[in-house]
């Protein structure tokens, strides 16, 4: 539903875009022959975004973990999921996991400046400072370390929504991220969990299957809701930053390796 959600809403940008410049002047190359045209495609985009932003979205559940992801968000209505095939091994691709930067990562200063709409902000995951490791500027702003597994696996949590007024714990455990979560509701209403890993497995030839998947959870219907439509907006962007960022590490490990 969420994919379907993402095509509805970029669909109906599309038709709305196509009716209003049709409106201006008929867009006779696509047989729109009158501004009256025009206005019934304004109107159909304008429905068709409508429906793709208020889609209800389907719960995913994991019963047998199979990972560290597994075991702290076991359950999620929002995901994606990545992977790529790296010629080297696993320990030179979770070290390049561990180093690659922003600037390596192709697209990614300009998708985060759209992103947070071009406004200047503390250093975070969306407004990275140069030089500094992706990871590392993760868990030094917004990210806790929920697990690791050395040349295994790695997973990071972080809020994406609160109530209002809530009073965060200043140094947070992973036991408090899972504390948010089932069967601790309906108490714990009103929170967005996310979860992303990046995992390794060994490949065939001596390659390294790098995967990375990311997870939210919304606590109630109305983060849900209001989830749902952000995350059919950003999807496309997001998915692009996490294939530009397997392919940054997939670069620097090779270059690693084969300089060995």
């Amino acid at each position: 539903m969420n994919l379907v959600g993402t095509i509805l809403v970029y669909g109906g940008f599309l038709i709305f875009l196509v009716g209003s410049l049709s409106i201006l002047h008929p867009l006779t190359f696509l047989r729109i022959w009158s501004r009256f045209q025009g206005v019934m495609l304004l109107v159909a985009g304008v429905v068709l975004f409508l429906i793709g932003v208020k889609l209800p979205v389907r719960e995913e559940k994991i019963e047998t973990p199979a990972s560290h992801l597994d075991e702290f968000l076991p359950a999620y209505q929002f995901g994606e999921f990545h992977s790529i095939r790296i010629k080297a091994p696993r320990e030179g691709v979770y070290a390049a996991m561990r180093e690659v930067t922003a600037d390596e990562i192709t697209f990614f200063r300009a998708l985060t400046w759209i992103r947070r709409f071009g406004r200047p902000g503390p250093e975070s995951i969306l407004n990275p400072p140069p030089n500094e490791a992706i990871l590392a500027l993760a868990l030094r702003t917004n990210f806790l370390k929920l697990a690791e597994a050395p040349d295994r696996e790695i997973v990071l949590g972080t809020l994406v929504a609160a109530p209002k007024g809530t009073q965060l714990k200043k140094d947070p455990t992973p036991e408090d991220f899972k504390a948010l979560q089932p069967p601790g509701l309906p108490a714990q209403a009103g929170f967005g969990l996310a979860a992303i890993n990046f995992r390794l497995e060994d490949g065939s030839n001596g390659e390294t299957i790098l995967t990375t998947e990311t997870r939210v959870f919304a606590t109630d219907a109305p983060v849900r809701k209001k989830f749902a439509a952000y995350w059919r907006v950003i999807y496309p962007g997001s998915a692009l930053i996490r294939l530009m960022w397997l392919r940054a590490i997939r670069n620097r490990a090779e270059r690693m390796h084969g300089g060995t």
